[in-house]
């Protein structure tokens, strides 16, 4: 008998072992969602509801003065950017980014276009344009957009990036001076998700 208590003192060490073993998974996901609680947001641009932003009939034009229209690239996935011919470094920067994120979505850089909009008469730096070969460039009146884009608090239109979906939805926002590698992701998980455009 005195044998058998070690024994059995293991066994009950064993099983209470294999019990926790068993239960931490359990343990560790109600402790991660009650008292960790994950962000339920996943994307860093902001979404914007296309029922309150509904895209006006812009008055656009080709640079050499043709008329235009920006829902001419309806079934793509656009990046827009609104900003004076002048372009200044952050302007070019954006300009830049979005050649860039382009490229890094891979096979689906094809289902993406980019669009700028040139918000004034200023002559384009011919060396912007070489940068940023491939991009649409169309000009408007201001007035034009109205309230169409929404911007941060304080901001100007020219800080953001704008997502239209292949619908021709305003869909997305980027803050001023995103980071390239959210945004990426954040188009990555468009282009995965949709299956238009």
């Amino acid at each position: 008998m005195e044998q058998n208590k070690p024994n059995q003192a293991r066994g009950r060490w064993k099983l209470l072992a294999v019990l926790a073993v068993c239960a931490s998974p359990l343990i560790f996901s109600y402790l991660t969602y009650y008292v960790i609680k994950p962000e339920g947001r996943t994307n860093y641009g902001d979404l914007i509801d296309p029922r309150t932003h509904p895209m006006p009939t812009l008055a656009v034009s080709e640079l050499d003065g043709k008329p235009a229209a920006l829902d001419a690239y309806k079934g793509k996935w656009v990046m827009l950017q609104v900003a004076s011919g002048a372009c200044d470094k952050q302007c070019t920067d954006q300009l830049i980014a979005m050649r860039q994120l382009r490229l890094m979505q891979g096979k689906g850089m094809e289902r993406i276009e980019r669009v700028w909009l040139v918000s004034d008469d200023t002559p384009l730096s011919i060396e912007l344009m070489k940068w940023i070969d491939g991009t649409r460039i169309l000009r408007l009146k201001p007035e034009s957009l109205g309230n169409w884009l929404p911007v941060e608090q304080g901001g100007k239109v020219s800080d953001h990036m704008y997502i239209i979906d292949p619908l021709g939805n305003l869909m997305m926002r980027f803050p001023k001076d995103a980071d390239p590698k959210k945004v990426s992701k954040d188009l990555g998980k468009l282009l995965k998700a949709s299956a238009i455009g």
